[in-house]
């Protein structure tokens, strides 16, 4: 059974020094600018967390501004609509995390390990994030997911290894089914079983199963769908984990 390993860090190149100095005064924030900034992301962070629970159809604007704390006209402010802002919570969750894992993976050459690395990552942030977690659960076989963020990446990934002969699935797309749906089950085994404070805990405990290297273990058993060995899989899905380097210059 593979182990967790400790990560590896991508080093990203320092920006050069601005060429003019830039003062205090010049670099605060205007209050309104940032009072604006607040208002959307509390807007957004309300949105998230009642579409986790019960979809977009299920949630009414007056809903999100009385959990965001913010006036019900205030929100045609930031979005024109319901849909606007589900389609900004789609790019967030999709879009971004899907450029998070490119640029993990950029490095790497062996189409096995971006597959991995992907995977760990995902259900990794599954326990970080359940909100985010759970609205992936409900959105990852939308109409969205062929062609934008994590499913467009990984149909790309898919077929990069069977292109490179390193897959031996031959049907992209029952290949993609399975390593999505797998991804999926196994970020609700993190919400409902394996997390700290899980609400079915002990189930599996009582089924002689465990939830220990969840990410690892979930790697390695889809890379055996997509055509490693068995042992091959686990050595790919334990190797050193990439990470972006996270500065405090100032953006």
């Amino acid at each position: 059974m593979p182990t967790t390993s400790k990560s590896r860090t991508t080093k990203r190149t320092p920006r050069a020094a601005p060429v003019s100095p830039v003062t205090a005064a010049e670099e605060r924030e205007p209050r309104g600018a940032r009072r604006k900034r607040e208002t959307r992301g509390r807007l957004l962070d309300a949105a998230l967390k009642l579409m986790s629970e019960k979809g977009m159809e299920g949630v009414a604007i007056n809903e999100i501004t009385e959990a965001a704390d913010v006036g019900f006209g205030s929100f045609y402010n930031h979005f024109e609509s319901k849909e606007a802002i589900y389609a900004t919570l789609v790019d967030n969750v999709f879009e971004e995390f899907a450029d998070m894992l490119d640029r993990l993976a950029g490095g790497l050459s062996d189409p096995a390990e971006v597959i991995a690395v992907s995977v760990r990552h995902t259900v990794m942030r599954a326990r970080r994030d359940p909100v985010w977690a759970r609205f992936l659960i409900r959105e990852g076989f939308s109409a969205h997911t062929l062609t934008r963020g994590l499913g467009q990446r990984l149909l790309r990934d898919i077929g990069n290894g069977i292109a490179a002969k390193r897959f031996l699935v031959t049907d992209p797309f029952v290949g993609f089914l399975s390593v999505g749906g797998t991804v999926l089950s196994a970020i609700a085994a993190e919400l409902n079983y394996v997390a700290p404070g899980a609400p079915a805990a002990d189930v599996i405990k009582e089924l002689g199963f465990s939830g220990e290297h969840l990410p690892e273990r979930t790697a390695a058993t889809l890379l055996q769908i997509l055509g490693l060995k068995r042992a091959e899989a686990e050595r790919v899905a334990a190797r050193p984990l990439p990470l972006v380097e996270e500065t405090t210059e100032a953006e």
